[in-house]
């Protein structure tokens, strides 16, 4: 407990500095850049099949945030991926050493809404994926930029996105989003789930994730919905 609490103050501590300046700078600095549509995107389901996939993207507070406003998105879950059962837990997870990363398994509807309209929010929008290992005010490999597919479809997508996005020159520097298989998804504990929701007034949320809520809404009119999923 004592951890956690620490964990949460040093969060707050090291996002306090970024405060006087314009966080949809500072803390999503892909906000500001429109990305084109992904030319490799299946069409829409003509029937729901709900489809899963694992993002990860810095502190899963935020990534979750933007997530649960998005039109077609069913459920936005917290959790870790990349290592073993026995370290899925925040305080091992915590010390960078675990293989994992902080994630948000998002359960989508594709006759709703596309994979690449997924992605194209993932990388404008929730995180910034030229940060190596590192995220805002958060350092370490948990908070790498990953994406954890669950079909070939899905790596496809991801890998041709990424791949067009590198040659458009959209971002200043090289994107370090690792693509690789699900191996499993562990949610994370409670207290995590819906942390921004729940702590709207908390400064690390402020400053680090509900601009990123702020910046969905704006970029992205007809995949913002009020409600969270």
């Amino acid at each position: 407990m004592l951890n956690r609490l620490f964990k949460s103050f040093s969060r707050t501590l090291r996002a306090l500095p970024a405060a006087g300046l314009a966080c949809g700078i500072s803390c999503s600095q892909a906000a500001s850049l429109p990305l084109p549509d992904p030319a490799v995107d299946p069409p829409p389901a003509a029937h729901t099949q709900n489809q899963t996939i694992v993002l990860a993207g810095g502190c899963f507070w935020g990534i979750q945030a933007v997530f649960q406003h998005v039109r077609g998105v069913s459920e936005a879950i917290s959790g870790y991926a990349g290592g073993d059962a026995k370290t899925a837990a925040y305080d091992a997870v915590s010390s960078g050493t675990t293989g994992h990363a902080e994630a948000v398994k998002v359960t989508y509807d594709p006759a709703q809404i596309t994979l690449g309209q997924l992605l194209k929010v993932y990388f404008s929008v929730a995180h910034n994926p030229t940060e190596l290992n590192r995220q805002g005010p958060d350092r370490g490999t948990q908070y790498r930029s990953g994406i954890f597919f669950t079909t070939p479809e899905q790596e496809k997508v991801a890998t041709a996105y990424i791949d067009q996005l590198q040659k458009a020159g959209i971002f200043s520097a090289p994107i370090v989003t690792e693509v690789k298989p699900l191996p499993a998804f562990y949610p994370a504990e409670d207290y995590h789930q819906n942390y921004a929701t729940k702590h709207p007034v908390n400064p690390y949320i402020v400053i680090n994730d509900l601009p990123k809520v702020v910046d969905l809404k704006n970029q992205f009119p007809s995949l913002y919905t009020d409600q969270v999923q």
